[in-house]
């Protein structure tokens, strides 16, 4: 069966397609490996008309008033609803997530974010500060020039949620999506203009790192905004910080989910279900050591066993599949050799295990200890470390001894101690009594080396614009000389 989802042109530059000048860049069915559209990547020379375009157009788009910035943001956000299923079959065969997943998750959440910050825009104000007679008021002004940095695991509700607050606020912004995933961010960027958004506030580009790192050092760049890891996060952010640039850093982790024994046994397995298996488990914010007090760790893990056998695995565009394929065949090789090296060291494995073709079944390791390999590093994909702890104490120390702070949850049906252990976990986005929902209402993001800034809510607001005093003076001017 074709597939094809070729899109105009590769790129979108002032209002309009542009074809790519650069590398093909083919784009794969996750599935079966199928090209659905050949794309090609922007050269140096498309990159700094797309950021002529931003630069150009910006100040216009600043000057409006807020309510109708927001008014182009919600008209895209309905846009977003009246085709949803034709949105989430192109991210279906864009990132080869289930269907039954891509309608619920994706574009709608993008939608959610331009329809908050839409709303939020008329809302943003300064403040005035009384010194006696003279007074400073401050105004919450645009960056600029905002660079995207997308990653191929939530491809279009990244985007929308990059774009959402930076263009609320009055910024331009030119966006990479990830060259595994480039044609949610293009269907967006038709979609605005489409809902009255001028040329050139939201571009699109394509390619690899080289046109990442074009945008991270471009001068005319204000503010960076990156998803993706860690590793990647640290190159982007030293680049940034030569020009003194504004960063936001959702970067991955290696999240703990503490299971204590008065739990809801039933709530807690779903819990460590969607925190690991979810979008075969390609999720920044999984939780993927699972921490279970010794008292219920056989009973947890009989029930894990035997809800994950039922687990349907197949064509993602089948609405009957819940567990899709791994995005790619070097993605494949490294969950692989990481479920491989779960067992060299010695842990055992309840279920799954490396699969066939292209997918990973839920793989489920018990007996895991904090030194091993498969503790410590974030895998990216559906493999979930299950460890056994005594008490709260050594539970909250074990879950914070990591680098990462990206998430982290606890299950309890004692209020007191959910309250204690989210405070005492180092991470920016906690859970009790559930796991990886991500309301746009609510901050998200990490500490330590998950990252650093924060997205959605209106703690966005702050990371996407800049504060300007102006004081006020009411009377004479005294010099001293």
């Amino acid at each position: 069966m074709s597939h094809d989802a070729q899109p105009d042109a590769s790129l979108y530059i002032a209002g309009r397609f542009a074809e790519g000048e650069g590398e093909a860049l083919p784009v794969h069915y996750p599935y079966d490996g199928a090209v659905i559209a050949t794309l090609r990547a922007a050269t140096p020379k498309q990159v700094a008309q797309a950021m002529a375009a931003a630069q150009a157009a910006q100040p216009a788009w600043a000057a409006l008033r807020p309510v109708e910035r927001g008014r182009v943001l919600i008209r895209a956000a309905q846009i977003i609803r009246d085709r949803a299923e034709e949105l989430a079959r192109l991210e279906t065969l864009d990132t080869g997530k289930p269907i039954q997943e891509t309608r619920v998750a994706d574009w709608p959440s993008g939608a959610e974010a331009l329809e908050y910050f839409g709303g939020l825009a008329p809302t943003v104000t300064g403040q005035a500060i009384p010194l006696g007679g003279d007074f400073v008021y401050t105004i919450r002004e645009a960056l600029g020039v905002c660079a995207g940095i997308g990653a191929w695991n939530y491809p279009s509700q990244i985007a929308c949620w990059k774009a959402a607050p930076a263009l609320a606020m009055g910024n331009a912004m030119v966006f990479k999506p990830s060259e595994e995933t480039p044609l949610g961010a293009l269907k967006l960027a038709e979609i605005l203009t489409e809902a009255g958004l001028p040329p050139g506030i939201f571009n699109v580009v394509q390619g690899g790192g080289a046109v990442g790192a074009a945008l991270a050092t471009d001068p005319r760049v204000a503010k960076v905004s990156l998803t993706g890891s860690v590793a990647t996060g640290q190159k982007v952010y030293a680049a940034a910080a030569e020009g003194m640039r504004h960063v936001t850093m959702e970067l991955g982790g290696k999240s703990p989910l503490i299971v204590f024994d008065d739990a809801s046994l039933e709530d807690a397995v779903g819990a460590a279900v969607l925190a690991n298996f979810y979008s075969s488990g390609q999720v920044c914010s999984n939780g993927t050591r699972v921490f279970v007090q010794e008292g219920i760790l056989p009973a947890f893990l009989e029930r894990l066993a035997k809800r994950l056998a039922a687990v349907r695995i197949g064509d993602p565009l089948d609405e009957a599949t819940q567990h899709g394929p791994i995005i790619s065949p070097a993605q494949l090789c490294k969950v692989r050799a990481a479920i491989e090296r779960g067992q060299s060291e010695g842990a055992r494995l309840v279920c799954g295990g490396p699969g066939e073709g292209t997918f990973v079944p839920p793989t489920v390791f018990a007996g895991v200890t904090d030194d091993m390999w498969i503790a410590r590093e974030e895998i990216f994909g559906p493999v979930m470390s299950v460890l056994g702890f005594a008490t709260e104490a050594e539970a909250v120390a074990r879950a914070n001894a990591t680098p990462y702070g990206l998430a982290a949850g606890v299950f309890t049906r004692d209020l007191a101690r959910g309250h204690r252990v989210a405070a005492a976990l180092q991470a920016g986005t906690t859970w009790i009594n559930a796991y990886n929902l991500t309301p746009v209402e609510a901050p998200f993001g990490g500490v330590k080396l998950s990252g650093i800034g924060r997205e959605n809510s209106a703690a966005a607001i702050e990371h996407y614009s800049q504060l300007k005093s102006v004081y006020v003076g009411m009377g004479g001017v005294d010099a001293p000389y």
